[in-house]
């Protein structure tokens, strides 16, 4: 009974890391500062598609012992599941370049010292950890120092807010009267894809595969699922929370990690400060660990190469190799001097296109009798995911569109 409570609690802390990413951080910062708590509700409709689709890949994994993109080409073919790889692989590179940006900043307002000095060290550091550390210390580590993140819902009783304003705002559903639709719908769309960003399914299920799930793991794969993200997308919530009521009535347009990790120390002091910027450490840390293990993941998956964080470089070397090389792209990036905050509005709105590539395949998969037997999908995950496909689609339709008539949401 404690070892299936304590792979609930590793699952819980895992989903709980990769959720509350770099995208979450700043995309929820910024629409709570700029919209209070009218898109709330996006929030939570990114919540619901994410545990639905990982609940799809969790039971694939668990019934067929195959990870979702291995499964992927074979079900779909190698043409249409290559267009898959090169959308997925690529948003997951600028990702990790985002999260490893993430890190840096993290540093910088912790030390003073420039971002670009931290660059190298972080990558440098990210692999040395996939290289030495254990799944489960790696999973365990970084879950745990990120429900340090926590401390915004903490913040928001400690700030006082007017609750009955807060509620307005979640009631409304619509921008404030001086904000443009077009460029609600525009942070609309980019806090959806940072809910549900490619890698978190690819990692979901080849984590699976790495920590052995059967068909009697189900109950606790599924466990994970509808306890973890939810806990993460109340996190995100919080955050929006504390913007909503210390920055969204002084009009400030958040454009800088300071600005949201702000309302935390006004309610709690240097002491709240420093535990944000632990969580946050840990949070960006973990998600930079997870992509650049997905686009390993993803690439020897799709090409049949041997793969996997618990098997030795030299018995998985092109793996290897591949998330190495993915960690130096991603550093180099960084080191340019681009604007982490804004690479992350970059990246989530490019997410967003991407979203149908992965989440189609998951839902045929997910369907397949002939892999999963009684455990294909019922009637009910049918309606809840092709529901959450329209939605899918219809933010991939529109991202470019409204980045480009928004100026990314100017």
């Amino acid at each position: 009974m404690s070892k299936k409570l304590l792979a609930v609690t590793l699952g819980i802390l895992t989903a709980v890391g990769g959720f509350v990413d770099i995208g979450d951080l700043v995309e929820s910062g910024v629409v709570g500062a700029r919209y209070g708590m009218a898109l709330v509700w996006v929030t939570v409709l990114g919540v619901l598609g994410i545990c639905v689709y990982a609940d799809m890949s969790g039971r694939v994994v668990a019934v067929s012992g195959r990870p979702v993109f291995d499964l992927i080409r074979e079900r779909l073919g190698p043409r249409m599941a290559l267009l898959n790889l090169a959308g997925s692989f690529l948003i997951t590179l600028l990702t990790v370049s985002a999260e490893i940006g993430g890190v840096a900043l993290t540093i910088e307002l912790a030390s003073g010292v420039d971002r670009l000095v931290w660059v190298l060290p972080i990558g440098v550091l990210v692999w040395l950890v996939v290289w030495r550390v254990g799944f489960e210390r790696m999973e365990t580590g970084f879950g745990l120092g990120g429900l340090a993140i926590g401390v915004f819902a903490v913040a928001i009783f400690f700030l006082h807010p007017d609750w009955s304003s807060l509620g307005a705002q979640i009631a409304g559903l619509a921008p404030p009267a001086d904000q443009a639709l077009p460029t609600y719908a525009y942070h609309a769309v980019a806090l959806f894809a940072s809910a549900m960003t490619p890698y978190e399914v690819f990692f979901f299920s080849s984590g699976g595969v790495e920590e052995g799930w059967k068909v009697k793991d189900l109950p606790v794969q599924r466990a994970n699922v509808l306890l973890g993200f939810p806990l993460g997308g109340l996190l995100a919530i919080s955050i929006m929370a504390c913007a909503a009521v210390v920055l969204f009535p002084a009009g400030v347009d958040v454009g800088q990690l300071s600005q949201i990790v702000l309302p935390v120390t006004l309610a709690l002091g240097t002491a709240g400060l420093v535990i944000v910027l632990i969580g946050i450490f840990a949070a960006t840390f973990g998600a930079a660990l997870e992509t650049g293990l997905s686009s390993g993941y993803m690439l020897a998956q799709y090409f049949g190469w041997d793969w996997g964080k618990r098997r030795a470089p030299r018995n998985a070397a092109r793996f290897h190799v591949t998330v190495a090389a993915g960690l130096l792209v991603a550093v180099l990036v960084v080191q340019t001097g681009l604007d982490p905050v804004g690479l992350t509005e970059i990246s989530l709105i490019f997410s967003a296109v991407a979203l149908p590539l992965t989440y189609l395949p998951v839902l045929i998969v997910a369907n397949d009798r002939e892999y999963l037997g009684k455990h294909a999908n019922g009637r009910f995950s049918n309606i809840v995911g092709f529901a959450m496909l329209v939605v899918i689609a219809v933010a991939a339709v529109v991202a470019i569109p409204l980045m480009i008539f928004t100026g990314a949401g100017q």
